[in-house]
């Protein structure tokens, strides 16, 4: 596996409070066609019980999958749900979108779930809304002979060495993305072939991993975002306490973009329009509880 570049998830707030690892980039798009990774992961209600309350997108797709505890999704759309372990839900804004993601009553036991942004192709920015999630099906699961389970989160997956092939239920992510959660044993391996897309990332969310690069044995850390060779075989191998990754492939889109806050664009003047038309209510009211 060759890693490309490296970053590591950084501290910091978003919502009413909550406290997320971030790894992002809105200018030079070098995880595109990915722009964003949010992490939330905490058993203290403090870091979290604020949520994201009533807040707009134009522009993007927000994609999040929860491995613990769980969130009520609210839109304009009429959309109500609660997304919880094992679930994942992506939205493609487009034109606008209002919502609001609130921690869950009986989520006591706290929360780890990510929220990943991707771009969407200028032709798509201000096409209607659409709204998927995993809630009333399941993931689809494989696991190799060697300690390793990969679960299907958006798109087709398998491992390189074997011919089972598993569908997420969400499908059609800007840019042909994909995500998969790759949980591995201690000590367990993996090979991925993603030569079928121009990107491939990996953000290890928990453990270590080895991977051999140029004859030498690398080492990576939880918090580590990898940028990857889509086009070599990924061999990973899990350190003594385990390992789990978020998988990322895709197709860069490979446009300008302008961003700002919630919104993100091609040009100043269409973030300005933005602003506009949800200052003057055209993006419509979020479902209030009766």
């Amino acid at each position: 596996m060759k890693v490309v570049s490296q970053y590591n998830a950084l501290p910091a707030m978003d919502g009413d409070g909550v406290n997320i690892r971030r790894v992002a980039d809105f200018t030079r798009t070098k995880f595109d066609p990915f722009l964003m990774l949010d992490e939330i992961k905490s058993d203290d209600k403090q870091d979290f019980i604020g949520g994201f309350p009533p807040h707009p997108h134009r522009g993007i797709e927000t994609f999040t999958y929860i491995r613990k505890g769980g969130f009520e999704h609210r839109d304009q759309l009429g959309n109500v749900k609660a997304i919880r372990a094992s679930d994942v839900q992506w939205m493609s804004t487009g034109s606008g979108v209002v919502h609001s993601e609130m921690p869950l009553a009986d989520a006591n036991d706290g929360l780890h779930g990510f929220q990943i942004w991707l771009n969407m192709p200028a032709k798509d920015k201000m096409r209607p809304a659409i709204y998927r999630d995993s809630s009333d099906t399941h993931n689809p699961e494989i696991t190799n002979s060697l300690g390793a389970t990969l679960r299907a989160l958006a798109g087709d997956w398998q491992f390189a060495d074997m011919d089972t092939h598993i569908s997420a239920p969400v499908q059609g992510l800007a840019g042909q993305g994909m995500v998969a959660d790759l949980m591995l044993a201690a000590n367990a391996q993996a090979q991925l072939d993603l030569s079928h897309r121009q990107y491939a990332g990996l953000y290890l969310y928990q453990g270590s991993i080895s991977s051999t690069q140029q004859d030498t044995q690398a080492h990576f850390q939880q918090g580590q975002y990898l940028i990857v060779d889509s086009q070599g075989l990924l061999s990973l191998q899990a350190g003594d306490d385990g390992a789990g990754l978020l998988v990322f492939a895709g197709d860069p889109i490979r446009e300008k973009i302008v961003h700002m806050g919630p919104f993100v664009m091609n040009s100043q003047a269409e973030i300005e329009q933005a602003i506009a038309d949800y200052q003057q209510g055209r993006f419509g009211e979020i479902v209030r509880s009766c």
